[in-house]
């Protein structure tokens, strides 16, 4: 798992795989629709848009583990 220094501030395209979990700000072909946040699980793939394919691009705003990774839970 990639540190967070690694991580923040980097842009990620779709196909690219997840370096750490955390919240990621989208941002799409603005003819499309505005920039939103969502949450990606670390060693998954970025996914492509249904409506603008390739082109959204994603960039880490909060790093967190997810649950299944962390040695309490």
């Amino acid at each position: 798992m990639a540190t967070a220094t690694e991580v923040m501030g980097k842009v990620f395209k779709p196909g690219d795989k997840v370096e750490a979990s955390g919240i990621y700000k989208v941002t799409h072909d603005p003819a499309h629709t505005q920039e939103h946040d969502v949450t990606v699980i670390y060693d998954k793939k970025f996914p492509p848009c249904n409506k603008c394919g390739n082109r959204p691009r994603f960039k880490a705003v909060r790093l967190a583990r997810h649950i299944d990774s962390h040695e309490n839970f």
